[in-house]
């Protein structure tokens, strides 16, 4: 019964994750393929969930910080939920090319 539980949370957790991807990020990135921004496997390799988190919700602030001289990513608001969705969805493409 606990696993039946578990991978109904997954599965919701994924979802959620899918449709803040596809609302707020799909224009500009892709998983695995370099869009208009980094792909998130490029994104994974290199940042962290704070810096990730950092980065969605402020990007400007977070691009100085890491010395980029220009930032086209807007600010985005998102639920905590969304936005710990997000970032695991993005972490989750970690080591994958």
């Amino acid at each position: 019964m606990l696993k039946y539980l578990l991978v109904i949370v997954s599965l919701i957790s994924f979802g959620s994750a899918n449709d803040v991807f596809k609302t707020y990020c799909w224009g500009c990135h892709h998983q695995s393929a370099v869009a208009f921004g980094p792909s998130f496997t490029y994104i994974a390799s290199k940042r962290n969930a704070d810096e990730i988190k950092a980065m969605i919700t402020d990007p400007k602030s977070v691009s100085k910080v890491f010395g980029y001289k220009r930032n086209a990513m807007p600010p985005f608001k998102l639920t905590q939920d969304e936005l710990n969705s997000i970032t695991q969805y993005i972490l989750s493409y970690k080591g994958k090319n």
